[in-house]
């Protein structure tokens, strides 16, 4: 019962923060830079900046779709930013080059997160089947459940390791865009805004997750009894 009232309260929490989210970029992409650069021309000189050359710069599809990828060494910035001078534009495009100025100076969490990726992804293709199969058979063999467990363990460390890189991102990118100029007195607590309103989804991502496998846990100490 309590888990459920936890559980409820985490998925109304996590709305709330998408939709703040959804209404802050909305709003923001309304509103031009002072400066008048695209997300494209503020990520390049943000780059420039820090010394990094060998990292391009490109269009993606789809909406939010914005990443830096440290395989190939890419900015990918969706459409909507990669063309747009607004202060949400902005804001993404400095967030997703603090990646880059991580990977540039090796920032211990950004490497952890990058090593966990294929473990991550192993243990994601397999955890529902797992932990679904452990469910129906925790009485004879609750074994199976314990590896259910452990692999989506591995997902939640990654939720919470995810939060200091993004924090830390955003935190570059709010500083870089004032000291660069990018922003100004009216425009740059709209950037800092919408990037504390991104950093929230991955706390309360990492929180859901946390809840989700206190949930496995408890079926597996209360049914491996019986």
């Amino acid at each position: 019962m309590y888990y459920w009232i936890l559980f409820i309260g985490v998925a109304l929490l996590s709305w709330l923060v998408q939709a703040n989210l959804q209404s802050k970029f909305k709003k923001f992409s309304k509103v031009p830079l002072a400066s008048g650069m695209t997300g494209r021309e503020v990520a390049e000189k943000m780059l420039r900046d820090n010394g990094i050359y060998d990292v391009t710069v490109t269009s993606t599809s789809g909406h939010l779709t914005d990443h830096y990828n440290p395989t190939n060494k890419t900015v990918n910035l969706s459409e909507s930013v990669y063309l747009s001078n607004s202060v949400a534009a902005a804001a993404v495009a400095a967030h997703e080059c603090g990646h880059a100025v991580q990977h540039a100076v090796a920032y211990g969490p950004l490497q952890m997160r990058s090593a966990l990726v294929p473990v991550v992804q192993f243990a994601s293709s397999w955890v529902q089947w797992v932990l679904l199969a452990g469910i129906l058979l925790v009485g004879r063999f609750p074994q199976i459940l314990l590896v259910g467990i452990g692999l989506f363990a591995l997902t939640t460390i990654f939720s919470f390791i995810t939060l200091p890189v993004e924090i830390d991102a955003s935190r570059r990118a709010t500083a870089w865009l004032q000291h660069a100029g990018i922003t100004g007195y009216s425009d740059h607590p709209m950037a800092v805004s919408a990037l504390r309103s991104a950093a929230y989804t991955y706390v309360v991502a990492a929180l859901s997750s946390l809840a989700t496998l206190v949930y496995y846990v408890m079926i597996y100490l209360g049914r491996s009894r019986d």
